[in-house]
């Protein structure tokens, strides 16, 4: 398990393809899981993000990849992770020009999420971002 679950919390995991298609399964997943969270908006567009990314920067958008979303809903709020099948880079906000059609990914995730980070390698990566509020009460 790649996050930690209390005792009072709610946790799911799915796999999916990596064809961009499965962008929109995840955010289905995710949507269904979490009715009722104010902030469901930013979670699924942060959902989206780290989808997007995972496909486009790693391995998981290769051939037969995969990706992992999970999600843990607590009390205090919720988290949401995408792992990945690794890739060359390391998942960093850029600065980007305000004309540019892509890279601001990580970026809007930072500005969504209450706490974002992640961990691993070239061999596999994962994405978290927190999000607060209430739910579950």
């Amino acid at each position: 398990m790649l996050l930690t679950t209390p005792p009072t919390a709610l946790y799911w995991l799915r796999s999916f393809p990596g064809d961009a298609e499965q962008a929109r399964a995840a955010r289905r997943f995710t949507s269904c899981l979490l009715t009722g969270f104010p902030a469901l908006d930013e979670v699924l567009l942060a959902v989206d993000e780290l989808v997007v990314n995972a496909l486009r920067h790693t391995k998981s958008g290769q051939g037969d990849g995969l990706f992992t979303v999970e999600v843990l809903g607590r009390c205090s709020g919720v988290a949401v992770a995408v792992t990945d099948q690794g890739g060359p880079g390391e998942p960093t906000v850029r600065d980007v020009d305000e004309l540019a059609e892509s890279g601001r990914g990580l970026r809007t995730v930072s500005h969504l999420a209450t706490s974002w980070g992640w961990y691993g390698d070239d061999s596999g990566r994962t994405v978290t971002a927190m999000f607060a509020g209430e739910w579950l009460r």
